[in-house]
């Protein structure tokens, strides 16, 4: 059976890895604002409609649903780690 190698990391390390995960969470809150702004008032102007509702509406409501759950898959498959984050009650 293989060691766990993420229980073999210090608070330091652990604390790293959190404030690291945070802060690109932090980061793809505001790519996530940018494509709100740009998709739903970016795109008002233009005179296309899709199922007759105008492309700012869908960009701006369901397009950013959709681009909110490619970036929360993407952090999970790159960026996120399953680590043991430690406890008095552990095993309990």
């Amino acid at each position: 059976m293989k060691k766990n190698v993420r229980a073999s990391m210090s608070d330091a390390q652990k604390f790293s890895r959190v404030k690291r995960e945070a802060i690109y969470t932090g980061l793809a809150l505001i790519g996530l604002i940018i494509f709100w702004l740009i998709a739903g008032f970016g795109t008002a102007s233009l005179d296309v409609k899709i199922f007759h509702l105008p492309l700012w509406a869908l960009l701006g409501s369901v397009g950013v649903w959709f681009f909110a759950i490619i970036i929360s898959a993407v952090l999970s498959k790159i960026l996120f780690r399953d680590m043991d984050l430690g406890g008095e009650d552990d095993g309990k």
